[in-house]
Formats: C-alpha cells, structure tokens, sequence
C-alpha cells in the first residue's frame, strides 16, 4: 500500500496556533496515515503526542522529529530521538551537525533552500556551503505555503541537478503547518508501506533507497522490464481528498534527463511504455506528471528516480 504523510508540522511547543493534540486530530481528520512533528528547535511535543496516541487508539501514526531553524538555514530532521545542540553551527562545515545527527539515526534533509532569507526572514533560506552532498539524506523540493516560482521551482530543479549529477538524494514536501490550513490541492509525499507497518522504520527505508512520491493526488508508477525492451508507466488513483481532476483534462508524462526532456500524453486509464530506444544511453531519469502542459503550476506529481544500467 501507498502511505500519504505530512512531513512538516508545527504546534504550539514551537510558533504554531495548534497544540500536540489538536494537530493529531486535524491530521487524522484529514485521513493522513502518518504526519511528523518537527516543531523549531525543540522536541517538548513529543511526549505529548505520543501520550495522546496512546490514549486515543486513532488509526495514526506519528514520526517524532524537529526543524533545526538556525542563523543560516533549516534542516529537518525525522526519527529524531534526542535533541543535538546546533548553536556552534559552521556556516562553511553543515556536514558536522549532519554527520552527528546521522550518527543518531535521524533522517537528515534541507527544508525551503530557497525561501526568503535576510532582511525579511532571516536564517530561512539555506546559506551554508555543502562540500558533501552525500552528508545529508533529502531536500524538501516543495513546502505548500512557499512561493511557487521563486522558492519551490528552485527547489525541485536544483535536485533534480543535483540528482542528475549522480548525488543520491530523495525529496519530500511539507505543510510547514503553523494553523489549521487547508491542505487540498496540496502537495503531499508518500511512500510504500503495510498496513500497521512501522512507520518510522518504512519512511527511512524510503528515505535511503530514494523511493518517495510527491503528488496533489494521484502516483506515477514506473516498472523497468528489460524483457519487454521499456518502462512502462501508469497513474494510480490515492483517493488523497482535495485533488481536483476533470476527464477533460490530458495528463502529461515527462521524463527529464541529463540530454533534456522527453514529454508524452498519458491516460489516466491505459499505461504507457517508453522503449529503451527512445532514452537510449541515458542512465537517470525523473519521471514527472503534468496536467494539460509542462508550466510548473501544472505540475501534479513527481516520482521515483529511475536507474539504469
């Protein structure tokens, strides 16, 4: 099964208008399957959240993590069990506090790289200087409530460069919830899991083996067959609530590559397959879907990479 989670949630431990418990009711509301808890700099709400779970049996789960928010950037975190001081942080040196978060077992990623830094909102975009892109695990290619153009565009295109120069990262979206906001028509990521499955345990796997989705609702699904000579591609439906789809609507396919793009109509019905032929020599691909064109604000949903050779 497919797991719809949302990965960046604050309360009322932090700067947000919710408390522990009223955000486990509005993620429950919203028939998320699992939401993180990743409040600025501290972790007081896990506690209390996991008390609440216990108490209330809701069918949910919780990934206990937090948002580093420093002078020069914001790194999230997830499966994060004990909280690592970061004021010494090194504007030129990020992999210290990566390397000590990960020696911790904690899912390291950058949040907004692009969002507005100083004087407006200083410390919110990602200014310190990555010397080792293998030090940290994803970046968050969208957060919902970010300018689409100067922030989130940004964001999926330097993974996407980063992604096409061999760095192996995975990406994930965000609420970056401070209020009970409107969450349809959003972004949201997902990953595979079981039914009761350990969340915190199916979310790193995903995490290392670059295996997350990001989507407003439905999934591009790829399968590789050599013996069938392609890729053959095709949308599930998640049922995520909010999602507007008209039948009216074409579905686009592109698959971006280190050559350029290659872009197809899909059916939301019948899968599509792309012969090796048509990406010869090409060895990643990131396969996106679009609605009706390829303008970012069309963009519906971005999958897996695909490796070959």
């Amino acid at each position: 099964m497919y797991k719809r989670l949302e990965l960046h949630n604050h309360t009322t431990e932090s700067d947000s208008s919710i408390t522990p418990r009223e955000l486990v009711e509005f993620m429950s509301d919203n028939k998320v399957d699992a939401f993180a808890i990743t409040d600025h700099n501290t972790i007081s709400g896990h506690v209390k959240i996991k008390e609440y779970l216990r108490e209330a049996k809701l069918p949910i789960s919780c990934i206990y993590g937090m948002e580093y928010t420093t002078y020069y950037g914001h790194i999230l975190c997830f499966n994060l069990k004990e909280y690592l001081p970061w004021e010494d942080i090194n504007l030129h040196k990020p992999e210290l506090l990566f390397s000590a978060l990960k020696g911790k077992g904690a899912l390291v990623g950058i949040a907004h790289p692009f969002s507005y830094g100083h004087p407006f909102a200083r410390g919110c975009r990602f200014d310190m200087t990555i010397h080792d892109y293998s030090s940290f695990d994803f970046i968050e290619i969208f957060n919902n409530p970010e300018p689409l153009h100067e922030v989130n565009e940004r964001g999926l295109l330097w993974w996407e460069e980063l992604v096409l120069k061999g760095y192996p990262l995975a990406f994930t979206s965000g609420m970056d919830l401070h209020g009970k906001w409107d969450m349809s028509n959003r972004f949201a990521t997902f990953i595979e899991g079981t039914e009761g499955g350990n969340i915190e345990e199916e979310l790193a796997a995903a995490i290392h083996n670059r295996r997350t989705w990001i989507s407003k609702g439905p999934l591009l699904i790829s399968d590789t067959d050599s013996s069938h000579g392609g890729i053959t591609f095709s949308i599930l439906a998640t049922g995520k609530p909010g999602y507007i789809h008209s039948e009216a609507d074409s579905c686009l396919l592109a698959l971006r590559t280190k050559k350029g793009t290659l872009t197809r109509e899909i059916s939301c019905k019948v899968p599509l397959k792309i012969a090796f032929r048509e990406i010869e020599e090409e060895t990643v691909i990131i396969p996106k879907l679009y609605r009706n064109s390829t303008d970012i604000e069309n963009l519906v949903a971005v999958a897996p990479v695909i490796y070959l050779k």
